[in-house]
C-alpha cells in the first residue's frame, strides 16, 4: 500500500513537471488506476456541482456537443466532397480529422443515453419485478457505468500522455497534435461517470419517497 502512494506521488511530480514523457511513464505504473479513480471522482464531482449551479448545462450540455461535433463532421465530408470531384482538390486532414470527431461523437452520445437511461433498460421485465429487485438492478446498471468509466479514464489518460510524449501530429497537418482529441475521451466518459452517480442518487430518493423506479423512455427525452 506504501508503495501505490509512493507511485501516485510520482504521478502527480510528473504531472507538476508538465513532460510528457515524465507523465507517460509515471502513468504507466500500478498506481495509475488509483489517479484514475481519483481522477473521475474529483471530476464528476465538480461536472454534478456545475449542472447543480448552471442547470441549462444539465439539461443541454451533451446534446449540444453532440450537435456540434456532427455538424463538424458533416461539413468537413460535405465541403471536401465538393472539392475533390468538382475542383479536384482536397484538404490533407479531411480523411484523418473526422474519425476522431467520431470519437468523440461517440462517447458523449454515450453520456447522453446514460442521462436518458436508454441503454439496455430491459424495463419491461424489470417493471414486473418488486421495488427491491428494481432498485437492485439499479444499482448494478449504475455501478458498472462507474467502473466502465473508470477503466476508460485510466487507459485513455495512458494513451493521450503516450500520444503526447511521441509527439504524435494528426495526418495532413504541421502543428495539430492527436492527443488535443484523446484527452477529450477521459472527459466525456467522466461526464459518463457523473451521469451516473446523478442516476444512482435519483434512484434512492425515488425509492424512500415511494416514486415509480423503472420508467420508459426514449432517445428523445430530455
Amino acid at each position: 500500500m506504501a508503495s501505490i502512494f509512493a507511485d501516485l506521488g510520482t504521478i502527480l511530480s510528473a504531472l507538476a513537471t508538465r513532460d510528457s514523457w515524465e507523465i507517460n511513464t509515471a502513468l504507466g505504473q500500478p498506481a495509475a488506476w488509483l489517479f484514475g479513480l481519483m481522477v473521475m471522482s474529483v471530476g464528476a464531482a465538480l461536472i454534478l456541482a456545475l449542472f447543480r449551479a448552471v442547470p441549462v448545462l444539465d439539461r443541454h450540455l451533451e446534446r449540444v456537443l453532440m450537435v456540434a461535433v456532427y455538424l463538424a463532421i458533416a461539413a468537413i465530408i460535405f465541403v471536401e466532397v465538393i472539392r475533390r470531384f468538382v475542383f479536384s482538390l482536397q484538404e490533407p486532414w479531411s480523411t484523418t480529422l473526422p474519425p476522431y470527431l467520431f470519437l468523440l461523437l461517440t462517447w458523449f452520445g454515450c453520456a447522453f443515453n446514460v442521462k436518458l437511461r436508454a441503454h439496455l433498460a430491459f424495463s419491461e421485465f424489470r417493471s414486473r419485478m418488486g421495488r427491491g429487485g428494481q432498485l437492485g438492478c439499479l444499482v448494478v446498471d449504475n455501478l458498472l457505468w462507474l467502473g466502465m468509466a473508470w477503466i476508460a479514464v485510466t487507459t485513455t489518460l495512458r494513451l493521450a500522455a503516450n500520444s503526447a510524449s511521441n509527439f504524435q501530429i494528426l495526418l495532413g497537418t504541421d502543428h495539430v497534435m492527436v492527443w488535443w482529441f484523446v484527452i477529450l475521451v477521459p472527459v466525456s466518459f467522466t461526464i459518463l461517470a457523473a451521469r451516473a452517480v446523478e442516476n444512482l442518487f435519483e434512484d434512492l430518493r425515488r425509492f424512500r419517497t415511494g416514486a415509480p423506479l423503472i420508467e420508459l423512455t426514449t432517445l428523445g427525452d430530455s
